[in-house]
């Protein structure tokens, strides 16, 4: 589908996760790139903080000469702020600056009271990642005040837009509406941080959210000034998006806003592998796998073991983890005619990979003897505090006895965790199915991105993935790669069980059926890439501009 752009002469983003992988928001960001960067090209910059070292380089930030020279060899910026330019290592290859913040630390106190001053932002109740997102995020808007000068000294700019993800740039967005407000802005809440800490602390959401009210609540769970900024940067903004129909509701409720549009989150093929390196890459990623879990066990496992997993941020019940492990625990007693194996890669507190492991897997003189705790790869600081180590142990999954064998994998895939070796894509293309049983998910891109390597996927209807699957697809693997599992706030074992009988179904599905899912799988990724989704994007910038002028118009009449 061809977009016509709306003409831009400068379009920023900014986020914590800039050249930063920390969670779903990164891949987001570096997947929409390449579409935007088709159709922005170099007048798309993105911003991102600079918590790199020469001891631990990005991975992801190429430093070199762009159109940007100009602009950083001339300018001095304020507050000792520093910064680099280059692009993004991933297709399209954006200008990025990465800025370094340290030194506006100690100009938050003035931050907090001026936005106290100019829009009611309390950040009276601030305490740990607060202040770290709001130095980062005022150095940002910085930058793009200082690049917007320099540009518009040679030519007036009229098309501008900075766009800011998640309340931890809030204070740049409402930094650059006091300072520039020829810049139309664009804020999107990935997910409440309220709805998030409602669900985190065991609360019902869904059932309960029309008598939650955002700034009680705000209070309730001590989360008055990350509430307070999210909220008002919403209300501050030209255009607020988010980014589901499911998390739309929440906002209206929680922040007392309803999004002008919501912006739901594409995919890019480009990162899937094709044909002939398809099939070889999934053949090298389910030896790998199978050699982990053999090694760590003390067992030879088949070839044709069924193989699963888990994946995303470690939110024990917002993610579904709970679900998953008394799914898996069911398994042991309904599949008897072929080995599972359930890996949760799910990064936790993590100290350092298992040694004994590492050499293990090198050596290959372990034989058929498992390791000690031959449940999980690398070290964790305060195992015994662990959530996923304790409902284990009280499911006495031990991987000792049954057809089921369960890996924990606590750590990020970027390719040097010291056991794997390998990245997340490069893993999640060996397995058989993927179970992401979330009770608070605003969209959903891990079984997005398993669709897309043709790996069939298990959501729930509690997911904006599954309902953008529930209304726009039959809800059967055959015809979309994806099973839709009904949630709600007290359903919890018939969802397991629900789960359960999905992936019974799938382990017990020969070549061609398996070949089907996931011509189905891929085909769904397919309608939700960028090239359609991008639309939405499109229209945003449209609201974005048409109330910035509504706006400046108001102001000087």
């Amino acid at each position: 589908m061809e977009v016509a752009p709306v003409a831009l002469e400068l379009l920023f983003e900014t986020s914590w996760e800039v050249c930063n992988k920390v969670g779903g928001i990164y891949t987001v960001l570096s997947t929409k790139a390449y579409t935007l960067s088709t159709l922005y090209k170099d007048r798309l910059i993105f911003i991102g903080p600079d918590v790199w070292s020469e001891d631990k380089k990005s991975p992801f930030f190429i430093e070199c000469d762009t159109v940007l020279d100009s602009w950083s060899k001339s300018v001095s910026l304020p507050y000792g702020i520093k910064c680099r330019t280059g692009v993004w290592d991933i297709p399209g290859k954006p200008l990025v600056v990465l800025v370094r913040f340290d030194e506006l630390y100690k100009e938050n106190n003035r931050l907090y009271g001026e936005m106290w001053e100019h829009f009611g932002v309390d950040s009276l109740h601030s305490y740990g990642d607060y202040g770290e997102a709001c130095a980062f995020s005022h150095g940002a808007a910085i930058v793009i005040e200082s690049i917007y000068n320099h540009f518009s000294s040679q030519k007036p700019l009229k098309n501008v837009i900075a766009h800011f993800d998640e309340w931890t740039t809030g204070m740049g967005l409402l930094y650059l509406k006091s300072k520039v407000p020829g810049i139309a802005t664009i804020f999107t809440t990935h997910a409440t941080s309220i709805g998030r800490s409602i669900c985190g602390n065991n609360k019902p959401l869904y059932g309960q959210l029309p008598n939650y009210n955002g700034d009680q609540m705000a209070e309730e769970l001590n989360m008055q000034s990350k509430h307070s900024l999210e909220k008002i940067a919403a209300h501050q903004s030209d255009c607020f998006t988010t980014v589901s129909e499911v998390t739309a509701l929440e906002c209206e409720q929680l922040l007392s806003l309803k999004p002008n549009i919501v912006t739901p989150n594409g995919f890019e093929a480009n990162f899937v592998p094709k044909k002939r390196e398809f099939v070889k890459k999934r053949k090298e990623a389910r030896a790998k796998l199978l050699e982990v879990a053999g090694v760590l066990t003390g067992q030879k496992l088949n070839d044709d073991s069924f193989l699963i997993c888990t994946s995303g941020r470690y939110e024990y019940r917002n993610k579904g983890i709970d679900i998953f492990l008394d799914v898996v625990n069911t398994l042991n007693g309904k599949v008897k005619d072929r080995e599972i194996i359930a890996f949760i890669l799910v990064p936790g507190w993590v100290k350092h990979y298992r040694e004994d492991l590492q050499n293990a897997i090198e050596n290959q003189k372990n034989g058929l003897t498992a390791l000690p705790n031959p449940v999980i790869t690398h070290e964790l600081v305060e195992a015994y505090n662990d959530n996923i180590l304790k409902r284990l142990t009280e499911l006495n999954l031990n991987n000792t006895e049954g057809k089921v064998k369960v890996i924990f994998v606590p750590c990020y895939l970027n390719g040097d965790d010291g056991i794997f070796n390998k990245d997340y894509y490069d893993l999640l293309i060996g397995f058989d199915a993927t179970v992401f049983s979330s009770y608070y998910e605003p969209w959903g891109y891990t079984p997005l991105e398993s669709i897309a390597f043709g790996v069939p996927t298990i959501t729930t209807s509690l997911s904006g993935f599954g309902q953008w699957i529930l209304t726009t697809t039959e809800n059967q693997f055959e015809a979309c790669g994806v099973n839709v599992i009904g949630r709600g706030d007290y359903n919890y074992g018939e969802v397991v069980e629900n789960i359960s009988r999905s992936l019974t179904f799938l382990s017990q599905c020969d070549r061609e059926e398996n070949d089907k899912i996931s011509k189905a799988a891929i085909k769904t990724s397919n309608n939700a890439s960028w090239k359609y989704f991008v639309k939405y994007y499109i229209d945003a910038f449209e609201i974005a501009l048409n109330n910035r002028n509504k706006r400046i118009k108001s102001q000087t009449k």
